[in-house]
């Protein structure tokens, strides 16, 4: 399904520049994932203020950052499993500094009720639902599939949409809305790949009747 993370082939490539330098001094990919995440702080605190233009520029550092760590360590040839792991940590950081960001503007701007639940309510409803498609995608790689990712709503998507909440507080609660039915989406996408690799004839062979392997083959 298409979505902004189709975009991030072609804004890794925008970065070459900055992954070719890495590779001339050596720098370390978790620098990179170190920048993400400060870049989500610094844009988590000017969300909050409703800084919109600013918190446009330090998300796009913070996507920067979540592209470069990878391509750093794949040009590199240092990729490494504690570098997934640090790379998903600085994600999932990097989104609830964000929400964070959210969550106070929530409660600056106040806002009236939708469907029950203050604007505050709606920011921690689309937190914890943002949170599904890596848990889909972990879960699977865990069974030996592939991390997946894409779908209709990632983290680029999500960034999109607190920027428009930032720049207009009245929206907050249709923004959670959206942001928790892509979310859902997304994990239902992911899952469903998941689930395809894994009762494939070749999962099904397998020993232990996983797909353990097959993210090295391209499954």
């Amino acid at each position: 399904m298409p979505s902004l993370y189709a975009l991030k082939p072609w804004y890794t490539r925008r970065l070459h520049r900055f992954v070719a330098g890495a590779v001339a001094r050596g720098t370390s990919p978790d620098l990179f994932t170190l920048v993400g995440v400060l870049g989500a702080a610094l844009a988590g605190a000017a969300i909050a203020v409703g800084w919109w233009p600013l918190a446009l520029v330090l998300l796009a550092v913070r996507l920067a950052g979540a592209n470069l760590d990878g391509a750093v360590a794949r040009a590199r040839g240092v990729a490494r499993p504690w570098g997934f792991v640090l790379n998903e940590l600085g994600d999932r950081v990097s989104d609830l500094l964000m929400f964070a960001g959210l969550a106070v503007l929530a409660v600056r701007t106040g806002g009236e009720t939708v469907a029950g639940l203050t604007p505050l309510a709606w920011v921690l409803v689309a937190a914890v639902a943002a949170t599904l498609p890596t848990f889909v995608s972990l879960a699977g790689a865990g069974a030996g599939t592939p991390r997946f990712n894409g779908g209709p709503f990632g983290k680029t998507e999500r960034c999109a949409f607190a920027v428009l909440a930032t720049a207009l507080p009245t929206l907050l609660p249709g923004v959670a809305v959206v942001v928790v039915v892509g979310s859902v989406l997304t994990a239902l996408v992911r899952a469903r790949r998941a689930h395809r690799v894994l009762t494939s004839p070749v999962a099904a062979a397998a020993p232990d009747g996983t797909a353990a392997g097959l993210a090295g083959s391209g499954a």
